[in-house]
């Protein structure tokens, strides 16, 4: 038998469904089509008619460290999956980012300036078309005029490229130090054609992030004979390219919950790390993700350890930090990245992690890749644990949900965001991360302050850090207290499961977790995502008889946030009085908070950590007595 109290919170939930039954999400008549032609559902499961194009890539390349020349060929089999007939295919030259004239929202120095990705030859089926009269390159987009692919045919190209790799500008990719690269976005690629948009036709400037299909990957990366080289997929031919008893620490590293010290200082003073070559070339192998990168070091050392992932099955995965001996903070990455993956796995999102190898690379940027990850070294612990799994917690969003990062960046950053302000604890309890909640108490009610379905390239200012990062990250933190865990994580797998490997929009999330919920929550997305406003709540009134109290809170401001009074009583000792954002789910302008206290309150404080409240001034009571 359940009692009424464990019932309640379900109840007043119920009742807050009922009143917002019928509340309905604006939506885009682009976004609206999709339910028309059946790609989507108002259920938010992939409609009859979904489909999304896949590619296999097949890429070589050469690195040569000396002269920063990226240089190689990619043979790429797409196959159209949509309904429509193809006439042109869209391309994405993402290093054109440091080409001459090209604009750019991001400063890059004269001396990283190029002549951008030099395309020597490219052919069709064999065929090579007049790139004069077919081909335009503008910015980091090539459009390449195609004779019309059909519905379900399969297209083969062949592309032989080259370019020069930034030295300095670190934009997500370049020189780390003399001895040390993270290379990405490294390849001519082909961009995403959806239901949504067709092409995706949105240069790459700089701020704004990444979009790309679920595709295969065989790359093969030759570099000079003592050089490392680790990457997204799994490393094919580690016998051909590693001394022996590298080979079997790495073995060992997979199968063990300890860390492994794979290479050590005296392995690099030693030299005899690699096969003794003048370049080895690397081999490697990803399915189904949605990009390939890789970086290099003849310095780095690597420290590794594994754990299971997957109880059901036994798999595990390997977590790796590949670092400069002179980083001392990143000795214990691999601890903080070993602890975010087994956060994630059992406590949240509660899913297991989906690739075989997480590698934490030292390098000079906080950016995120499929099984990879460029962190800068930071001296403060906390910072170094933040950076750690939020870039690492990046591996759900975008990369196992297919996210448009391009134009909804709350869809991957906001869950990046509320997994580093809970993660972080988990692996030092120490840890309270308020970050960027001061930041929306600060511009809330602004010009610049808009809706975060705001389109992400229409972002300016401070918009582009809080529609981005923590004011989704609130939301999905208020949705979770309001659903409680069981419920939410009920919900959030939903989600999951209806749309990894595939490419959600924000409708399929919002009306993921109203089904996953068994709930209507619109009223909670309409007031959160959608809506302008101010977060500012009042305690207005404090009346009590004895040790009974009743609060009364005033919504100011017009944005709902959740209602936390912390109770101080006289002998220093505090206790929290919680409600959720459901308080607010009527649409009232206040509401009423009955609690028995300990003993008599001293004084009562609305708000903590992750309520943006722009004002405090009236978020204190003290007694007279």
């Amino acid at each position: 038998m359940i009692s009424i109290k464990k019932l309640l919170p379900f109840i007043l939930l119920f009742g807050a469904s009922i009143v917002s039954a019928q509340q309905t999400l604006p939506i885009a008549v682009n976004l609206q089509k999709t339910y028309t032609k059946g790609t989507r559902t108002a259920t938010g499961a992939p409609g009859k008619n979904y489909w999304q194009n896949t590619a296999d890539y097949k890429i070589k390349v050469n690195f040569d460290p000396k002269t920063r020349l990226v240089s190689g060929t990619v043979g790429i089999d797409y196959i159209n999956n949509s309904p429509d007939t193809l006439k042109r295919v869209q391309f994405k030259l993402y290093p054109n980012l440091y080409k001459k004239g090209v604009v750019r929202q991001m400063p890059v120095s004269a001396e990283d300036l190029t002549d951008g990705v030099q395309i020597k030859s490219l052919t069709i089926d064999n065929k090579t078309p007049d790139s004069a009269k077919t081909r335009r390159i503008n910015g980091t987009n090539m459009t390449q005029k195609v004779t019309p692919i059909a519905p379900k045919q399969k297209v083969h190209f062949d592309i032989s490229y080259a370019y020069t790799l930034n030295k300095g500008s670190h934009i997500r990719t370049g020189q780390v130090d003399t001895g040390a690269f993270f290379i990405a976005y490294f390849f001519p690629r082909i961009a995403v054609y959806d239901d949504i948009d067709g092409w995706n036709d949105y240069p790459y400037t700089g701020p704004q992030e990444f979009y790309n299909d679920f595709c295969h990957f065989s790359a093969e990366v030759t570099v000079p004979g003592d050089y490392k080289v680790w990457a997204t997929g799994d490393l094919k031919n580690a016998d051909d390219v590693y001394d022996s008893r590298i080979v079997k620490r790495i073995t060992d590293a997979g199968a063990s919950d300890k860390v492994t010290d794979i290479i050590t200082e005296q392995d690099i003073k030693a030299g005899n790390i690699t096969k003794n070559n003048t370049t080895n070339t690397w081999k490697f192998e990803a399915d189904d993700v949605t990009d390939f990168v890789f970086a290099t070091s003849n310095h780095y050392l690597w420290k590794a350890s594994s754990l299971v992932v997957d109880p059901k099955t036994g798999r595990r995965t390997r977590v790796d930090a590949v670092f400069n001996e002179k980083h001392k903070d990143y000795y214990a990455v691999v601890d903080y990245a070993r602890k975010t993956v087994e956060v994630m796995s059992y406590k949240f999102p509660k899913w297991p992690y989906p690739y075989q190898h997480e590698t934490v690379f030292d390098g000079l940027d906080q950016m995120e890749y499929p099984m990879m990850v460029n962190d800068n070294p930071l001296e403060d612990k906390a910072d170094a644990i933040e950076l750690t799994d939020h870039e690492i917690f990046h591996t759900m969003f975008p990369f196992y949900m297919g996210i448009n990062e391009t134009k909804y960046g709350w869809m991957d950053e906001g869950w990046a965001t509320i997994g580093e302000w809970l993660v972080s604890p988990e692996i030092d309890p120490s840890i309270v991360d308020p970050y960027g909640v001061a930041a929306v108490e600060q511009s809330a009610g602004h010009e610049v302050d808009v809706p975060v379905m705001t389109l992400t390239p229409m972002l300016t200012g401070t918009a582009s850090f809080t529609d981005s990062y923590p004011k989704p990250g609130l939301g999905y933190l208020y949705v979770k207290d309001m659903l409680g865990d069981e419920l939410f994580t009920k919900a959030l797998h939903y989600y999951i499961a209806q749309w990894h490997g595939k490419h959600p929009m924000p409708y399929d999330f919002f009306n993921c977790m109203n089904t996953g919920s068994g709930m209507n929550l619109n009223w909670f997305w309409k007031a959160w995502f959608f809506d302008n406003g101010v977060t500012d709540l009042a305690l207005s009134k404090v009346t009590n008889t004895g040790l009974k109290y009743t609060a009364t809170i005033t919504k100011v401001g017009s944005k709902p946030i959740p209602v936390n009074l912390t109770l101080n009583y006289a002998d220093g000792t505090t206790e929290l009085v919680h409600k959720s954002i459901a308080v607010w789910a009527n649409g009232n302008k206040s509401t009423t908070v009955n609690f028995t206290a300990k003993k008599a309150v001293k004084k009562i404080v609305l708000g903590t950590t992750y309520d943006p409240d722009s004002n405090k001034k009236d978020n204190v009571w003290t007694s007279s007595n």
